[in-house]
């Protein structure tokens, strides 16, 4: 027989990531238009463009960073866009940033490298992560992002991409990364420069 006073403590698992159906659905849900193109899956921004087609509107790149004091961050921006992580921590106010790892990505957006997107918000039930987005990228219509997975690409209104973010319950911060200076390359030695090329967390 047991102790009345004893309580068994159950550990609530977290849900599973949703699908890309199951965002669709939530887009629904919430009246936002939305329209995809399947390809080929892709890793980085060049595959992307290499496959995608004559996609209209604005293409985007999604960062997961992580910075020196165990912060997580979000940085979605215009595929384009050159970021440089040092001004950027610098422009946010953050510690020194860096890609967060595959693992701690799947654990707090239920996605892998290569499917970065800011649509994996709605898998933070815990917002943990930060957001930041490039004030530029919301001047295209519409724009493009992976809808969790790397073998699609969804198109959204830059108002309905806001939408969605705060559906997530996350207040992104849109910031001018225009004004953000590049640092200088070293005058010697090997080259170094911006963030620009695959990594971990690079959509």
């Amino acid at each position: 027989m047991h102790d009345a006073g004893c309580r068994r403590i159950v550990r609530l698992m977290p849900p599973p990531p949703l699908t890309p159906d199951q965002l669709l659905a939530r887009f629904d849900a919430l009246g936002i238009a939305h329209r995809t193109h399947r390809h080929k899956p892709v890793f980085t921004v060049a595959e992307a463009a290499s496959l995608r087609g004559r996609l209209p509107g604005g293409h985007c790149k999604s960062l997961f960073l992580k910075d020196k004091k165990g912060g997580l961050w979000l940085v979605v921006a215009i595929e384009e866009r050159r970021i440089d992580l040092k001004a950027l921590a610098s422009a946010c106010g953050a510690p020194r940033f860096s890609f967060g790892n595959p693992d701690l990505l799947y654990d707090v957006l239920g996605v892998r490298p290569g499917s970065v997107t800011p649509f994996a918000l709605v898998n933070d039930a815990a917002h943990r992560v930060a957001v930041v987005l490039d004030k530029a990228m919301l001047d295209h219509d519409p724009l493009n992002y992976h809808p969790l997975e790397n073998d699609r690409t969804t198109a959204i209104a830059a108002a309905d991409l806001l939408r969605f973010i705060a559906a997530c319950g996350h207040r992104p911060r849109i910031v001018d990364l225009d004004a953000i200076a590049p640092a200088a390359p070293p005058a010697t030695g090997p080259a170094t420069g911006p963030a620009t090329g695959p990594a971990t967390g690079l959509d």
